[in-house]
């Protein structure tokens, strides 16, 4: 009996220590070079900020097990660009692909900086219900306004106007918004586009116009070079973007499944199971 509960209370240390064991990221964030990299960044919020980061990575079993350098790269583009990472604002996210981790950014991302820019009237983009676009004309980019009819989102509409008086709007059905994601986005059907779809449209047609047509601040051009991208960032900084799909390519066998596998503590485990492989 003694044996028994010695082997309890054995195993309930075992477990504790387990549990405030430093994950491969929370050593990774406690390294000189990756604070005083953020702290140069962002000053006294730095800390804030990784604060958010490791418990973003933590409530996240793909995140936690995502390759730690890829989770810092994507949040030093966020923290490069100002822009929070709690998913709930909707302005920028790190988002698990791969056993990587990749920037995305938010359609409210979008907007902040385009604002920031200074030469913006206006800027807007909705989800368009059942009824409320009649008639939309792409060439004249003008509509009948409706009533809204059901509940059902159809479609997605943005627009934006400058200081200067030029003006640009689009609209979108939802199936071209599917069929667009589908060709163009690697994490279509996971991350913020399984829990955030309208908001993923809304930012998917905003940009296909702010692109092409609105003038674009470093700021602007430096969050969509890095949009959907995966990067890696040791002790001292942020390296390069990486292609996964080539590095999986690259890695034969390893390709059959690569989502599968992830980072914990510093060795690649399968994500299920959190063996190592």
């Amino acid at each position: 009996m003694v044996n028994v509960k010695g082997g309890i209370i054995a195993s309930n240390k075992a477990a504790m220590a387990a549990s405030k064991t430093p994950s491969a990221l929370g050593v990774m964030l406690n390294s000189k070079g990756v604070q005083e990299r953020f702290e140069k960044m962002l000053g006294k919020k730095s800390a804030g900020f990784l604060s958010s980061l490791l418990s973003l990575a933590n409530n996240n079993k793909l995140l936690s097990n995502a390759d730690p350098r890829t989770v810092l790269a994507a949040a030093a583009t966020a923290a490069s660009l100002n822009l929070p990472i709690n998913p709930s604002l909707g302005k920028a996210w790190i988002v698990p692909y791969k056993g990587a981790a990749q920037f995305q950014l938010g359609y409210k991302g979008v907007i902040e900086l385009a604002q920031r820019s200074g030469r913006m009237k206006f800027i807007t983009m909705a989800s368009v219900y059942e009824g409320e676009i009649e008639n939309w004309n792409r060439f004249t980019e003008s509509y009948t306004p409706g009533e809204r009819k059901s509940d059902v989102v159809v479609g997605y509409f943005a627009s934006f106007e400058l200081l200067n008086g030029f003006r640009k709007a689009t609209y979108w059905t939802k199936d071209e918004v599917i069929k667009h994601a589908q060709r163009f986005s690697k994490t279509y059907g996971a991350g913020p586009w399984q829990t955030d779809f309208d908001a993923m449209a809304c930012k998917t047609v905003l940009i296909s116009i702010m692109k092409t047509y609105a003038p674009m601040s470093i700021e602007m051009q430096e969050a969509m070079e890095a949009d959907g991208k995966v990067g890696l960032m040791n002790a001292a900084g942020a390296d390069e973007y990486i292609d996964v799909d080539t590095e999986d390519e690259d890695n034969g066998d390893n390709a059959a499944e690569p989502v599968e596998q992830g980072m914990k503590d510093g060795r690649k485990v399968d994500l299920e199971t959190e063996e190592p492989f």
